[in-house]
């Protein structure tokens, strides 16, 4: 498989997610440290959710690194992975939120991230 198809399927798999995700009224909040009552600070935390264009996101809680998926699951191990071999505690916030550090996750989310943007760009130019 070439780049450019790894590509063009990593934006169709974002197109299709985005299509599936309703999009949140509600702004993304921005994620605050963990309360010391509810997670020891020598517990590694990760937040796992979504952000508004429907994707997953994981950041470690206290924005060291983080990344953006397409599942759940991956997100998931992302978050294992980065504390192995311990584990961590992970975190599932109800309301959206963006990724605010550098992606670490899926490096081709990021280039169909722009393409879909760039393309909901152009529709709204050629609705007006």
């Amino acid at each position: 498989m070439t780049l450019q198809m790894c590509e063009e399927a990593a934006m169709a798999a974002i197109a299709l997610q985005a299509s599936r995700h309703r999009p949140s009224t509600k702004p993304a909040v921005a994620l605050k440290p963990l309360d010391p009552d509810v997670v020891s600070a020598a517990i590694p935390a990760f937040f796992i959710g979504r952000n508004g264009a429907g994707l997953w996101v994981a950041r470690e809680a206290n924005g060291r690194i983080g990344g953006l998926f397409l599942f759940k699951n991956s997100a998931v191990d992302f978050a294992n992975r980065q504390n192995a071999p311990v584990r961590c505690a992970l975190v599932f916030p109800t309301e959206t939120f963006e990724l605010d550090v550098e992606n670490h996750g899926n490096f081709l989310i990021v280039l169909a991230e722009g393409a879909r943007q760039i393309l909901t760009r152009t529709l709204a130019r050629l609705k007006a």
